[in-house]
């Protein structure tokens, strides 16, 4: 039976700003092979999409201008990462659109020019890592408030950004706003991300219930984004140790609003092929009214059965 991990009360060196959870832990397999889907849509109410998603592989690549040897002009390594974002646009159509999309582009930018990844994936780099990514997300919050104060028409746009970066054994998440990554492993969906949201913080400090968020009228008032009315933003962050057989979810908070996480969970657990757990859960999204719109992306994580 699928389950919803918990969340205690205690510390750990490599999430210093996200929510720490119970994860059940082993030894990470030598290599894992990664597959993954994304999907997006508008919903059932909304006009248009203002969520944004990216999937992407970094590698080591050679371009050779000349030799003596019979070989390909592009070599590429064996080291592979991976780069995994969901973004949700916020400020009404145009400039929620422009303001998810301005955040993946800076981020892609950044991590084609800037992101240093050649090196080890201990627990040390790893914070490394983060660091790197949490500068990232202070770039493109600046790059969206200075466009925005530069065209009158975006005024305060902003946008959630949830990623991921994975390399080896090591998952570094890194997170702004409302939309989610998830992991689930032996059963269990752990939620790796919180929401900074009106609502949240209210539970958070005991002045509402947990069962009092859902239905809330201030539920979607969002209280840390890239961009938005004022410059800045609080970057959580946490790296962890993957497992064979896991499997992250990013969402937005379109797929969050309409299916549970104990549905998360249960289809997670059937449907292990990212494409169709993809489906599945988008497909149960819009089950409902799906006021938002809806953007998920799953990752599947397994033991290379052969090592190479």
């Amino acid at each position: 039976m699928s389950t919803v991990g918990s969340t205690p009360d205690v510390s750990s060196p490599l999430a210093p700003t996200g929510p720490v959870v119970h994860i059940p832990t082993a030894t990470p397999p030598a290599q894992l092979v990664v597959t993954a889907f994304g999907i997006t849509d508008k919903g059932k109410v909304r006009p248009a999409n203002e969520d944004q998603f990216l999937i992407a592989e970094l590698t080591k690549a050679m371009r050779v201008w000349q030799t003596t040897l019979p070989e390909p002009k592009v070599q590429v390594g064996e080291e592979r990462a991976h780069l995994f974002l969901v973004a949700d646009g916020m400020g009404g159509h145009l400039a929620g659109e422009r303001a998810s999309a301005l955040a993946v582009a800076a981020i892609e930018n950044f991590t084609l020019n800037s992101f240093k990844w050649f090196f080890g994936t201990d627990g040390g780099e790893a914070k490394k890592v983060l660091a790197q990514f949490q500068s990232a997300f202070t770039q493109a919050d600046a790059e969206i408030t200075e466009t925005a104060a530069a065209h009158p028409e975006l005024r305060g746009m902003g946008t959630t950004v949830t990623m991921a970066f994975q390399l080896g054994a090591q998952l570094c998440v890194v997170h702004a706003g409302d939309s989610r990554a998830y992991l689930h492993r032996q059963h269990e969906l752990h939620q790796l991300t919180k929401d900074h949201t009106l609502v949240a913080d209210l539970v958070r400090t005991g002045v509402l219930q947990p069962d009092q968020a859902a239905g809330h009228h201030l539920r979607h008032v969002i209280t840390n984004v890239i961009g938005g009315p004022e410059a800045g933003v609080k970057v959580e962050a946490r790296a962890l140790q993957l497992q064979d057989g896991d499997r992250l979810l990013l969402c937005s908070d379109g797929l969050t609003e309409m299916v549970t996480d104990e549905t998360i969970a249960a289809t997670l657990d059937v449907e292990r092929a990212p494409e169709t757990a993809a489906k599945k859960l988008l497909e149960r999204a819009n089950e409902g009214t799906a006021s938002d719109n809806i953007t998920l992306l799953v990752v599947g994580f397994d033991a290379n059965p052969t090592g190479s």
